[in-house]
């Protein structure tokens, strides 16, 4: 077997994406975050992420705990046991390892997939793990054995994702090729094969309730459906572009879709199984991965490529706070009317409002008004700008947007980006100096 990949994978991990050796994760995911999973007693929550890595999160304090390291690339799906004690998470790398969430080193590594793994679930008794994958298969694990137990075979291309249904009995799984398949659990028979999607199944989350499924697709939907008899109950649309996310609250009240657009959408699922659109919140920078509730229904966290969880009040459709990355940025989301907020979403590509000095592609905007141009610390600013003779005031940065850097600042690397209604400079102008805490 040429090993020769992994060592390369493993080299650009410790260079580019892995923490230093002892550090601790107090500064959160690095890449995007790709799964979230929350315990039953709401005291903890676990991600995984493109950075490689696993992160177990005091969730009342919304503070890192510990970071798990042990995939050589990325981690696409986390999921916890029961009683919170222990996570499973599936990578790029193929592999399954069982973690303890009270420790750093993984407790086992199931192998046995031979493409990525797109998806795990844990089954509600904590005794048998799923996971999908881009080989074609969803695979079964003994977690207290820690052994193999079934493959089943049947879908025509990659499997993106995998759910228990609540009382163990089923497993679901869906894929590219656009279907959902229902698998016995016990034994792995094929109980049916459900279609509707006209391209990729990305998620498919199940409830308790009448033994509905939902369902995430490219196709720019979320559909409802009845797993025991394989009807379709509804189509939900609205999501702009490929829908990756997907929940239903624990108490079905509610459907909760996200997806490229970087909104959540959420329904209101009524009793006679209908739904209709309850409210729609614009809530990362880019595709949202995952999302997860709380036990009582009343919370939702959501996951983005922005590395950021974010966390919600469902009811009344509120920003409560953030784990990891910047939680001055996450006043992009906090309030859907704010238009400063709004068109500052471009600018959180490359820029952060974080007071410690989180770069991105461009130095953070924190304590930028009453700044000279090109002077902040520690960022390698180009010739140009370190040159300029520009103090950025509510004045200077509007100019900035109505002429566009080629102008005030020509030669830097600022990117071409201009702003010709003088309505929507003056909103982002005073957006950024409400967060930024600084006056006119």
């Amino acid at each position: 077997m040429n090993s020769r990949p992994k060592i390369v994978s493993l080299l650009f991990a410790l260079l580019c994406c892995y923490p230093a050796a002892g550090a601790q994760a107090a500064d959160g995911h690095g890449g995007a975050v790709k799964s979230i999973a929350l315990s039953a007693d709401g005291s903890r929550a676990v991600t995984g992420s493109f950075d490689y890595s696993v992160i177990v999160w005091d969730l009342p304090q919304r503070a890192p705990l510990r970071r798990l390291i042990g995939h050589d690339a990325s981690v696409n799906s986390v999921a916890l046991s029961p009683d919170g004690r222990y996570a499973v998470s599936g990578a790029d790398d193929g592999a399954v390892i069982l973690w303890s969430v009270d420790r750093t080193a993984p407790l086992h590594r199931f192998e046995g997939h031979r493409g990525k793994v797109a998806a795990v679930a844990v089954s509600p008794d904590g005794r048998t793990a799923v996971s999908g994958s881009w080989d074609r298969t969803v695979r079964t694990w003994d977690l207290a054995a820690r052994k193999p137990l079934m493959t089943l075979s049947g879908h025509q291309s990659n499997v993106n994702t995998v759910a228990f249904s609540t009382d163990g009995a089923r497993i679901l799984s869906g894929s590219y090729d656009g279907t959902l398949r229902v698998w016995r659990a016990k034994d792995g028979a094929q109980q049916a094969v459900i279609t509707g999607h006209g391209f990729g199944v990305n998620w498919v989350a199940v409830s308790a309730r009448d033994g509905l499924a939902a369902s995430a697709s490219t196709d720019e939907t979320v559909r409802l459906w009845n797993i025991q008899t394989g009807t379709e109950k509804q189509v939900l649309l609205g999501q702009q572009g490929p829908v990756f996310s997907v929940a239903i609250a624990p108490d079905g009240s509610h459907v909760v879709s996200g997806g490229r657009d970087g909104t959540l959408r959420i329904w209101e699922l009524g009793t006679n199984g209908s739904s209709q659109v309850f409210r729609t919140l614009p809530a990362h920078s880019g595709i949202i991965w995952s999302l997860a509730f709380s036990a009582d229904s009343a919370t939702l966290l959501s996951a983005g490529e922005d590395r950021v969880v974010r966390i919600w009040d469902l009811a009344a459709g509120k920003l409560l706070g953030s784990l990891g990355g910047d939680d001055g940025e996450a006043a992009i989301a906090a309030d859907p009317s704010d238009r400063g907020a709004m068109l500052f979403r471009k600018c959180a590509a490359c820029h952060s409002l974080r007071a410690d000095g989180g770069f991105k592609a461009g130095p953070t905007l924190h304590g930028v008004f009453g700044r000279r141009a090109g002077t902040l610390p520690g960022y390698p600013y180009s010739e140009a700008l370190k040159q300029a003779d520009i103090i950025w005031t509510a004045d200077t940065v509007s100019k900035l947007f109505e002429v566009g850097p080629d102008v005030l600042t020509p030669g830097s690397k600022m990117p071409l980006q201009r702003m010709p209604k003088a309505e929507d400079r003056k909103d982002l102008v005073e957006f950024l100096q409400r967060v930024t805490g600084q006056g006119r």
